[in-house]
């Protein structure tokens, strides 16, 4: 089952469209393009968490295609500007668990505590389970006590299975105990939450490919999936957390939470194209239903409409 919902996705959008994106529309709504036209699109770019390297190829590349066209005036340019942010977008897709039809998908979940990680664990585990899919989640964030606590809120109020122990466990353990617990249950998807926060950049590295062992030791190409979960109101300073947890271990795909909250959606177009990371899902509201499926042209559409 395809799992989309455009409205879900455009909604989400509003502040960013209300705002930066909403003014490069306005630059583009007519008249001549001109150097002004082009310096005033790279500040909105900037302005709005796209990112000055990202910012600059974009602007560049757009400037070769209304050379190309022979465009002259800025209306006719939004189009071929969609075209290249899509463009972008599109260079990193991946297919959430493409390799279907295994008995167990293990996904683990990664990002700094405060992320909206453990709210974007349970919209997952809801989107599998609207996908008539059973689910087991793993709280392997031991270190932090309130995170356990908080996904087993979220369990009790899916229905979802949760393997948990004391806080300050091993979460290798934990992760072992629930890939057991899963497979005796016939559970189609464990969801395994991680540390969010480890005193050194090595530390983190060393526990996260611990749990990449653990997972890989009890089934064969486990992890099946590594989300890095993004929240997007935090710009480029996101970006800066996100290539540490891709350099401490092998990121598949992003969730980017909190997108509803910002007027800075750019951030998307710089974790394409610097990190080569695709976004597989956005949070859309606080809700556990409410997530969508990332799609690279119903979001530049809802940027723009």
């Amino acid at each position: 089952m395809i799992f989309k919902h455009p409205s879900k996705l455009r909604n989400s959008l509003t502040r960013t469209r209300q705002s930066f994106f909403g003014r490069i529309a306005g630059l583009l709504a007519g008249g001549d393009i001109t150097e002004q036209t082009w310096e005033e699109l790279e500040a909105l770019f900037i302005q709005s968490d796209v990112g000055t390297d990202t910012t600059i190829r974009l602007v560049e590349d757009v400037r070769q295609l209304v050379a190309r066209d022979h465009v002259h005036h800025a209306d006719q340019m939004q189009g071929l500007l969609k075209q290249q942010l899509v463009s972008v977008l599109k260079t990193s897709e991946h297919a959430y668990l493409q390799n279907g039809g295994r008995p167990l998908s293990i996904v683990l979940v990664v990002g700094v505590n405060g992320s909206g990680k453990t709210t974007s664990i349970a919209k997952l585990a809801w989107y599998h389970q609207f996908r008539g899919e059973k689910v087991v989640l793993a709280a392997g964030d031991t270190f932090r006590a309130a995170g356990i606590d908080q996904l087993a809120v979220w369990a009790e109020r899916l229905g979802a299975d949760l393997i948990a122990h004391q806080p300050g466990a091993d979460p290798g353990a934990v992760l072992y105990d629930a890939i057991n617990a899963a497979q005796s249950r016939q559970a189609d998807v464990l969801i395994a939450d991680t540390a969010g926060r480890l005193h050194t950049k090595h530390n983190l590295m060393q526990e996260l490919g611990k749990i990449h062992r653990v997972a890989a030791k009890q089934i064969p190409g486990a992890p099946h999936e590594t989300i890095l979960v993004l929240d997007a109101t935090t710009g480029q300073n996101g970006l800066a957390q996100a290539r540490t947890f891709h350099e401490a271990v092998n990121v598949t795909g992003l969730f980017l939470a909190k997108l509803d909250g910002t007027a800075k959606g750019g951030i998307v177009f710089s974790v394409a194209r610097e990190l080569g990371l695709p976004i597989l899902f956005v949070g859309t509201g606080e809700r556990a239903e409410d997530i969508a499926a990332f799609d690279p042209e119903e979001f530049v559409e809802g940027l723009f409409e």
